[in-house]
């Protein structure tokens, strides 16, 4: 099964970054066979095209929902059906869920079955600000549990 990860956010914003920060510590934790990774960034529509021919897709990005920050979300597979509308939606203030939506109407069939997204409550995220203690460890929790999640069974222990 080909699975791709994609971490969204602007590294220039503290815990905002949190997404591509996973991306190249799963990188340095090895990555196992059948998995990509993307460093989806701050390009929304970019990581729609990303997604096609992916059989799964592990989407990490951060969120102010005003839970304590580090906080871990998973969104359940039944609120990705209620996707935004594309009407309306801005470039400037695309977020996950509008590069989902996006995904959908420009993949139709390629579109992938199988999606999480993982969002991580961000903390500080001031331009220039750095990855705050909080979100650095569930970054480092959630990296582990991909890769163990998607390692072959002789391969299972995290290095």
């Amino acid at each position: 099964m080909d699975t791709l990860i994609i971490g969204c956010g602007n590294l220039l914003r503290g815990d905002d970054g949190v997404g591509p920060l996973l991306i190249r510590r799963l990188w340095d934790l090895g990555l196992p066979p059948g998995v990509r990774v993307v460093d989806g960034g701050t390009a929304g529509m970019d990581v729609a095209f990303k997604m096609r021919g992916a059989d799964r897709v592990i989407l990490i990005d951060a969120c102010q929902s005003g839970a304590k920050p580090g906080s871990l979300f998973q969104v359940p597979a039944e609120e990705l059906v209620e996707l935004p509308p594309l009407e309306g939606i801005h470039l400037h203030a695309f977020r996950w869920d509008h590069s989902l939506a996006f995904a959908r109407w420009l993949l139709k069939d390629d579109y992938p079955r199988d999606i999480t997204v993982y969002l991580i409550e961000a903390g500080q995220i001031e331009h220039g600000a750095p990855l705050s203690p909080a979100v650095a460890a569930t970054m480092e929790q959630l990296a582990q549990r991909l890769i163990v999640e998607f390692a072959p069974m002789d391969r299972a222990t995290p290095r």
